[in-house]
């Protein structure tokens, strides 16, 4: 089977649903680390990255900013001295899609990377 951090985006239109309640349940065993949280009405994944340099910091938010970029699917990032908030969700429809829960674990996967190199 699959793992979720090797699957791709699938382009996401307005309208398609959100996942459901046992989905994300089901989704969420895969990435433990992330938190499903409101923020602004709207259910987001989250997670906080350390970093002991802020330079480390800056180059895991590039990595993460190259993976967007690639999967043509953009999260909201805030870089900090030691810190990286990433949140996931699907702006077109308001929610989560499983496209957040396969850019969370490419996330995490990237973070375990980053701490090896």
């Amino acid at each position: 089977m699959e793992s979720l951090y090797q699957k791709h985006c699938e382009t996401c239109k307005l309208g398609s649903p959100v996942v459901t309640e046992e989905e994300a349940h089901k989704l969420m065993l895969s990435i433990p680390a992330w938190k499903r949280q409101f923020d602004d009405g709207v259910e987001k994944l989250i997670r906080e990255f350390y970093f002991i340099e802020f330079k480390d910091a800056f180059g895991f938010t590039y990595k993460i900013a190259t993976l967007a970029k690639r999967e043509n699917h953009h999260p909201s990032i805030l870089t900090e001295w030691g810190k990286v908030t990433v949140l996931w969700w699907t702006h077109r429809i308001n929610g989560l899609h499983v496209n957040d829960f396969i850019m969370a674990a490419k996330s995490d996967m990237i973070a375990k990377l980053s701490i090896k190199s």
